[in-house]
């Protein structure tokens, strides 16, 4: 009788113990959001736009897994893309805390917009939301993209049996390779290769929007409104009218010559692995990615002219568009 009464107090001690990791681990410390009232206006001659992937190849909506924004100063002469890790603990439009993978999906983009705005402390108001069947269509109309990629990678592309046309010439190791749709959407998605996980895979979408960014310096204003078309036909949901995009387009085409600038929200020092609602989740220090993406949006070694006022040269341009 005592041998099963000391089983029975062992077992109980070890189920205390796992309900106290537990409620440990689903114990997030406080986020430090601003309220709508506090975010700042844009600075003076940036335009930001939120780019969102899906994670569903022909479903419009579902996990926003991508999520990357970009940034177009027509007045310093700069791009910027900040990508943002799928996994990061907000504060939900609720007042709870989420995943912000999950926004989008169960509130809606514009509450994800919201969202990233109250965090980071940019006024984000526009964004366009696809599947990876569309950004699969949109590498397709660009002719593919080259991808330089490391021996890890080169593996889980080849164990992951893209098809052997998929890559120009065929992947059998490190190196640079031409990339169609299909095979650089893997790509993008890659967790398991190289290390870091989802780091690494915010990395690898930005790789892709740079070089693709690259590929489109020579590009003609004519070629620049067919490409405004296939972004178009190529959405799930968007809050920007042809208006915006031929907007957009104006200033992207403006800036075409610009070295793109990348940043990952959160940086290294400001986040923390923990277990968060059953699910691995990042705890994030918003206030220090608030002053990163300050520091990023307002300083660069990059910055041709600080003075100048390149809004008015971008005007000059002709992009208007018969619909």
């Amino acid at each position: 009788m005592k041998f099963f009464q000391r089983i029975l107090s062992a077992l109980l001690a070890l189920a205390l113990m796992l309900t106290a990791c537990i409620a440990l681990a689903d114990t997030p410390k406080p986020i430090e959001a601003l309220t709508d009232e506090e975010v700042p206006e844009p600075l003076k001659g940036q335009h930001h736009y939120l780019l969102l992937c899906v994670d569903q190849w022909n479903k419009p909506m579902g996990n926003t897994d991508g999520m990357v924004l970009v940034t177009l100063d027509t007045r310093q002469h700069r791009v910027m893309l900040t990508s943002f890790i799928r996994d990061a603990l907000v504060q939900r439009p609720d007042g709870h805390i989420g995943r912000i993978n999950y926004i989008a999906k169960n509130y809606s983009p514009e509450e994800l917009c919201s969202v990233i705005s109250r965090h980071i402390g940019v006024k984000v108001e526009k964004y366009i939301l696809f599947n990876f069947s569309q950004i699969q269509s949109i590498i397709n109309y660009l002719s593919g993209v080259d991808i330089t990629i490391d021996d890890s990678e080169a593996t889980y592309l080849t164990r992951y049996a893209i098809p052997k046309d998929s890559t120009k010439p065929r992947i059998r190791g490190a190196g640079t390779y031409h990339f169609n749709g299909h095979s650089a959407v893997i790509y993008m998605r890659i967790r398991k290769a190289s290390g870091r996980g989802d780091f690494m895979r915010t990395q690898r979408v930005r790789t892709v929007l740079s070089t693709l960014a690259q590929q489109c310096r020579e590009i003609t204003e004519a070629d620049a409104r067919k490409l405004v078309d296939a972004v178009l036909e190529n959405s799930s949901r968007t809050n920007m009218n042809v208006d915006d995009m031929v907007n957009a387009m104006t200033q992207a085409f403006g800036l075409r010559t610009c070295t793109m600038e990348e940043l990952r929200i959160p940086p290294d020092d400001a986040v923390q692995p923990i277990q968060y609602a059953g699910m691995a989740a990042q705890q994030v220090d918003w206030t220090a990615c608030r002053q990163e993406m300050a520091n990023y949006l307002e300083n660069s070694f990059l910055v041709l002219d600080e003075t100048e006022d390149y809004e008015e040269s971008i005007d000059d341009l002709d992009m208007s568009v018969d619909w």
